[in-house]
């Protein structure tokens, strides 16, 4: 009984294999590169967003992060308040 649990474990494993990565993509541009061009950004979110699995993570992520870099831009704040508010 004992060798069935060990057999069983032994089975359980080798099953489970490793994960599988995602392929890396050298002509995927960077995200520079597309937080540069919003025709381009815009078109690659829409395929994105209907066919991811046919884009791939690697793609679709650098997307999402020049969306992202586009919006927030670098983190400075063009608008610097008064030091006195307004009186109406």
């Amino acid at each position: 009984m004992k060798q069935l649990y060990v057999s069983l474990l032994i089975i359980g494993l080798a099953a489970c294999g490793q994960s599988e990565t995602p392929k890396p993509q050298p002509d995927a541009p960077t995200v520079e590169e597309l937080a540069a061009d919003p025709e381009r950004l815009k078109e690659l979110r829409r395929q994105c967003k209907t066919d991811w699995p046919n884009m791939g993570d690697v793609l679709c992520n650098r997307v999402a992060e020049a969306t992202n870099k586009r919006f927030f831009g670098d983190g400075k704040v063009p608008y610097t308040p008064q030091e006195t508010p307004p009186k109406f």
